[in-house]
């Protein structure tokens, strides 16, 4: 059973620090938008990669029977058929004839109508749905220069399939030893009908996976040992133990081809709730041998010193990179009341590891040479880590827009440091301040986020 919120709504001013503070924007707003698609700001794309960076890390630098891959989005149309995304990758549609509103049939009592007040689709006298049709989630386009369907492809709706195509070459040109995996990173599109919730659910988005290959009668030790490890990549990203969730899923919920599946749901709060943000699957050989099937090419394992050939089963982790951007966000967010304020603080507690900054510089005052040490310092910072000089407003507003990104530390040049050549170093989560010599600084930061 997946247990019921605990937490309170913060999307609606998570979307709102997004936009003001420049993580995340609606793409092409200045034309009103595009329903579900969103580009990240100056801050969003610097979380997001430190996220990415902490998981290749994680799954290929850190280990030696992993490789990694960037598999081309666009693949032959074969692909597709065999994976079973041309025939069977689809949702029920209903449309409304009324308000001209298009909702999945099998989530409706999730779905709100445009008509005021607001109700579930079928809920109003005047609604008129239609009977549910089945819509298949991928985007098609054309190759070359004839729109005709003997040159229609599609836009990879998994990065998966990419893994599994080039299994063999990945591992004779590396001359891996089943258990092996493979790893990618890489955009993804679905034509969702009812997407939405900010960036948790979106019709572009980027997924972070990894195929484990492995012998049959082997894969449940496997997809058990990658359980418990990818649980601990989320609670090392600093996501709170309270908030995620093992979810099993049932006879119902299985793919026709899994063995076994679990998802990591997080606790997005309110309404939302728990949600997935990974899935590990025991997908079986089911991948390999249907590409196989399809191809007419062996995408068999050689296993040299016991003279067999084997199709490998497949132990999957299947991270959604935006999904777990937007946990972190929420994991992190909180308001604060600040003695002898009335405004309080809003502070985003994001692991130094990801933050996207991780120093702000300001210089007391504008005078006896502050502006110049503070330029001086943060020139020497930036070539280590992303930092941001201010110098504009009160020394509170400065630290409160750095607690607000989630900034681990303040280094404030006061009227002592041009004499002394020290600095103060405030903490954003215990307010703690410490005096700081500037020159050793830059090797203070460094074991601060090693640690």
């Amino acid at each position: 059973m997946t247990p019921p919120s605990a937490h309170p709504d913060v999307m609606d001013k998570l979307v709102s620090l997004s936009k003001r503070r420049g993580f995340i924007f609606q793409s092409s707003e200045i034309y009103g938008g595009t329903g579900s698609v969103w580009d990240y700001g100056p801050l969003g794309v610097e979380l997001k990669k430190n996220i990415k960076d902490r998981w290749w890390h994680a799954m290929v630098r850190a280990r030696d029977d992993i490789e990694g891959l960037d598999a081309a989005i666009l693949m032959h149309p074969r692909t597709w058929e065999a994976s079973g995304h041309v025939a069977g990758f689809v949702d029920p549609l209903v449309d409304c004839k009324t308000c001209k509103g298009r909702f999945r049939a099998d989530k409706l009592e999730d779905a709100r109508c445009p008509q005021k007040p607001s109700k579930q689709p079928g809920q109003h006298e005047s609604c008129q749905l239609t009977e549910p049709r089945q819509f298949n989630l991928m985007f098609k386009t054309f190759m070359g220069p004839v729109e005709e369907t003997a040159s229609v492809v599609y836009l990879r709706p998994e990065t998966a399939q990419g893994i599994y195509v080039n299994f063999l070459n990945v591992q004779q040109s590396t001359r891996q030893k089943v258990p092996f995996g493979i790893a990618q990173i890489g955009k993804a599109f679905r034509n969702e009908i009812t997407p939405g919730n900010f960036i948790f659910r979106t019709r572009e988005f980027e997924q972070m996976e990894m195929q484990f290959f492995v012998q049959p009668g082997t894969d449940m030790e496997w997809f058990e040992t990658w359980k418990g490890l990818r649980m601990q990549w989320h609670h090392a990203l600093g996501l709170r133990a309270d908030r995620l969730h093992f979810h099993q899923h049932t006879a119902g919920e299985l793919a026709h081809y899994a063995r076994a599946a679990f998802d990591i749901q997080f606790d997005f709060g309110g309404t939302l709730g728990f949600q997935e943000i990974e899935g590990i699957h025991n997908r079986g050989d089911f991948d390999l041998t249907q590409h196989q099937q399809y191809s007419s090419k062996k995408l068999e394992y050689f296993d040299q010193p016991n003279n067999a050939r084997y199709v490998p089963y497949v132990v999957e982790t299947s991270v959604g990179a935006d999904r777990v951007t937007l946990a972190t966000l929420v994991n992190g967010y909180r308001e604060e009341a600040v003695a002898g304020e009335e405004e309080g603080r809003t502070v985003l507690g994001l692991i130094p590891q990801i933050a996207p900054i991780k120093a702000g510089i300001f210089p007391l005052t504008k005078k006896d040479g502050q502006p110049e040490m503070a330029h001086r310092i943060a020139n020497d910072l930036r070539t280590r880590f992303p930092v941001d000089y201010d110098e504009s407003g009160s020394i509170g507003k400065r630290y409160r827009r750095q607690d607000e990104v989630g900034t681990p530390w303040c280094v404030t040049i006061d009227g002592e440091s041009t004499s002394s050549n020290t600095v103060t170093v405030r903490d954003r989560d215990t307010l703690a301040q410490e005096r700081v010599d500037a020159g050793q600084l830059a090797s203070y930061l460094a074991s601060k986020l090693a640690g």
